[in-house]
């Protein structure tokens, strides 16, 4: 762990509770473990420049280190949001418990090593964990590209994305057919279509999860609390849920096929709770099957 960053930690950032500690699954082949909670940043670390803001999603990045945390998703997609990680690493320190993760898009095939060079500038680090071809734009060229990058040492893993349940059977086919060691996707609670091929695949072909749109955008969260939905009696006792964020977020990680989840927020509080949702007991096959049939009723 960098110097700066421990000589920075806090005590006002405890966890909810002390549980089983948090869950850390394998991924690609890997005898590394990742926690199963990550930290997205689409829209919420798009901030530009403005210090305050700065300042405030440097909070974020802080406690999700000091609790526990691993990967961290981005994209050029998402505006500033790695030029704010790069201040954010710059000012904290760069973790040893960091897994980055990347993306490259348009254009196509020969953009990608310029891309993945700017972006290691712009995040402030020396190499990327991970680069994904996002949304799959031009993913033959990208990935060919990022495959020779992997073998050159300059990238450690590669992986291809999606969301909003598009485009899976074209995944399907580039999990079947390509050497990959990440897919990135839309699973959560309402979305489940993954669970009829890819998860199984993914499984089959050891190919690491990473699970987006966990609150389905923050929609889902934010309609339960705001119909004051009930958290049902037994979540604690089956599922060790004390709140929605766990129970959304364990329902997603405790799939024997995800690797781990990426919500987005803007503020240390939410990040306790992600992050507690991380934290073991995980449900049954059994107790998931009670909470999806739970949400469905409501």
């Amino acid at each position: 762990m960098g110097a700066t960053l421990a000589a920075m930690m806090l005590p006002s950032v405890p966890l909810l509770a002390n549980t089983g500690g948090i869950h850390r699954k394998t991924f690609a082949g890997s005898d590394k473990k990742l926690p199963v909670i990550g930290m997205g940043t689409w829209r919420t670390f798009n901030v530009g420049s403005d210090p305050k803001l700065l300042n405030a999603r440097t909070e974020v990045v802080k406690a999700f280190f000091e609790l526990g945390g691993g990967l961290i998703d981005s994209s050029p997609m998402y505006g500033s949001a790695p030029d704010v990680m790069g201040y954010a690493l710059q000012e904290l320190g760069t973790p040893e418990s960091l897994f980055s993760a990347e993306k490259v898009w348009s254009p196509a095939g020969g953009a990608a090593r310029e891309q993945v060079a700017e972006l290691k500038e712009r995040w402030k680090v020396e190499h990327f964990d991970l680069v994904q071809v996002h949304n799959l734009t031009d993913w033959r060229e990208h990935l060919a590209a990022l495959q020779e990058m992997k073998a050159e040492g300059i990238i450690r893993h590669v992986g291809i994305t999606t969301s909003h349940g598009r485009r899976h059977s074209e995944i399907e086919q580039i999990m079947t057919s390509e050497d990959i060691d990440f897919v990135q996707l839309t699973y959560n609670i309402t979305h489940r279509e993954a669970e009829n091929r890819l998860l199984p695949l993914a499984d089959e072909r050891g190919i690491g999860v990473i699970a987006n749109r966990p609150y389905d955008g923050g929609s889902l969260i934010k309609n339960l609390k705001r119909r004051n939905a009930p958290l049902p009696e037994w979540a604690n006792a089956e599922c060790g849920c004390d709140t929605w964020a766990d129970f959304l977020l364990k329902f997603i990680v405790s799939h024997p096929a995800i690797t781990c989840a990426v919500p987005a927020t803007t503020q240390v509080e939410h990040m306790r709770e992600n992050m507690r949702a991380g934290h073991t007991p995980m449900p049954s096959p059994d107790a998931r099957q009670r909470m999806a049939d739970y949400i469905e009723s409501l």
